[in-house]
């Protein structure tokens, strides 16, 4: 029904937005990815939006991206998976970690994101592969090697978040063996 919003941002309070659109203020609930992209208060904003009706609440969801909000519709698509939760995954990872997650069937990286268990995110894996679209499936297009796979897994299950992991792997030499690859990606998060 309401599928974008143009206006001036009135509030943020983080999830939520005030957008003024021509008077009316409309409360958008958005990820902490798009909130981190946020203007200044005062300044012209456009989200693409998904309007929610439950018999409670009339809910609107806003998304700085087509591929964000296309992954925010196919979570809520799964049983179990509403859109609070679905939210909280775009908050925790990005649409193209998630990708990457789906394509890879890494559970792990989804169970590091609040309210999501083991079964719920071995649900979303199953629920999710293969519709995921080209946008969302794009960071997976380049599988990583086995001891790349390893080597990341690792160091996510030590307690490190995506983003160190992944820039802890960018130093890491090109056909690294697990366990040395593991020591240098530590010795690089280390400083």
């Amino acid at each position: 029904m309401i599928g974008r919003l143009a206006g001036l941002l009135a509030e943020k309070n983080p999830p939520q937005l005030l957008i003024d659109c021509h008077g009316v203020g409309y409360e958008v609930d958005v990820p902490m990815s798009t909130f981190y992209l946020l203007p200044a208060v005062g300044e012209k904003i456009t989200l693409l939006t998904h309007f929610v009706v439950r018999e409670d609440a009339q809910i609107l969801y806003g998304f700085a991206s087509g591929p964000e909000r296309e992954a925010f519709r196919q979570l809520i698509r799964i049983s179990g998976v509403g859109p609070r939760t679905a939210l909280a995954v775009l908050s925790g990872m990005s649409v193209a970690e998630l990708g990457q997650a789906v394509t890879l069937q890494e559970a792990g990286r989804l169970v590091k994101v609040p309210g999501i268990g083991k079964k719920t995110a071995e649900r979303l894996l199953l629920e999710l592969k293969g519709k995921l679209g080209v946008e969302l499936g794009a960071a997976a297009a380049n599988p990583q090697s086995d001891a790349e796979s390893d080597i990341l897994q690792a160091l996510l299950a030590l307690g490190y978040n995506d983003r160190e992991a992944a820039a802890s792997m960018k130093a890491l030499p090109a056909g690294v063996g697990v366990s040395e690859g593991i020591r240098l990606a530590l010795r690089a998060l280390a400083k």
